[in-house]
């Protein structure tokens, strides 16, 4: 039976082979790194060489770029040597394989050389699914890594916990929440911080700590608690705006965050095409229009009308037009994560 992942979502087809998430790697004759989140799988591969090396330090590491493929690479690659080395075989953009490439690793897995490990790096999408049917069916008696991306905060606090403890450091819950709000839509940065604070300070991590180093990345917490609330999640959205606000965040910017979502989502909504076509004929970078019919999921037109109703008037008010601009947020919040006024 395959192994269900901790962390990300396995992919979903059944698969006969085991599914871990990229901190259980191990090694095997096929390795099968699938998923969007590069970060996870850059570390799942690096920590499988670590691994072999640690066996055989004589371990020979070798590299293959599936999209540009010459016919016969891998197998010279796997050949035996004169003295027998352990190979690790990294293979890189699998999702651009040439029909060779397919062709000589579907026989090769059905026959993995002695003391080869071939890693296979597929992010996403249908390209070479044959290949990949094989070895989900236990040809070559492999296991995949599912390096999902990490959506979800309570995902990324998991991650960060995970970093701090295996520096044998502690970190505060608020400090660690405060560390994903300011790093909640890159998952290398929040691996860049989380690093930087291991090395530049020497007590507990708190609130405080990531205040002083990251203070100034409040447009990205504003982002945070406008994902939160667009999504539906009230209470989250909420807490996130309560910290940010203690952090220093100021009540205007926090309304712009929004509105740059809402207008988004407003151009995007009911519109076709590629996510490519739409961010060159929108003005936008490809991501912005993926996250974008993400954020559309469960909005209708009429929803739409009225959150941007409804942004005209908190900005407003967080500009002077009201008494309390902590108030006119809440109140923005409630509205923009009801979801049956969508």
């Amino acid at each position: 039976m395959a192994t269900t992942p901790s962390r990300g979502r396995a992919p979903a087809a059944k698969a006969a082979i085991p599914q871990l998430p990229w901190d259980q790697v191990r090694p095997a004759p096929i390795v099968l790194v699938s998923g969007t989140e590069t970060v996870l799988a850059d570390r799942a591969i690096r920590l499988l060489r670590d691994i072999l090396r640690a066996e055989d330090p004589s371990l020979e590491v070798s590299d293959i770029d599936a999209g540009g493929y010459a016919p016969g690479e891998l197998l010279t690659l796997a050949s035996p040597s004169l003295f027998a080395e352990p190979r690790l075989i990294r293979v890189e953009n699998v999702d651009k394989m040439t029909d060779a490439f397919l062709d000589e690793t579907l026989a090769y897995i059905a026959a993995p050389a002695d003391e080869t490990y071939l890693v296979l790096r597929y992010p996403s999408g249908t390209r070479g699914k044959k290949l990949l049917d094989a070895i989900r069916a236990g040809t070559g008696g492999g296991i995949e890594i599912v390096c999902a991306e990490l959506k979800r905060d309570s995902d990324k606090q998991d991650f960060v916990a995970a970093e701090f403890a295996a520096a044998r450091r502690k970190i505060t819950g608020p400090g660690l929440r405060a560390l994903v709000s300011a790093f909640s839509d890159d998952l290398a940065e929040l691996a860049a911080a989380c690093q930087q604070l291991l090395a530049d300070t020497g007590d507990d991590v708190t609130e405080e700590t990531v205040a002083r180093y990251y203070g100034g990345r409040v447009e990205t917490t504003a982002f945070a608690v406008a994902d939160a609330a667009i999504a539906g999640h009230h209470g989250e959205a909420l807490g996130l705006l309560r910290h940010a606000l203690a952090s220093g965040a100021d009540p205007v910017p926090m309304v712009a965050a929004f509105a740059s979502k809402i207008r988004t989502m407003a151009k995007l909504a009911g519109q076709r095409g590629s996510s490519n076509d739409l961010a060159q004929r929108f003005g936008l970078a490809p991501w912005q229009v993926d996250r974008a019919k993400r954020d559309l999921q469960g909005w209708t037109d009429a929803g739409l009308g009225r959150a941007i109703q409804t942004l005209a008037e908190t900005d407003a008010q967080v500009k002077g037009g009201g008494r309390d601009p902590v108030y006119a947020l809440e109140v923005m919040i409630a509205q923009l994560s009801d979801r049956s006024r969508r």
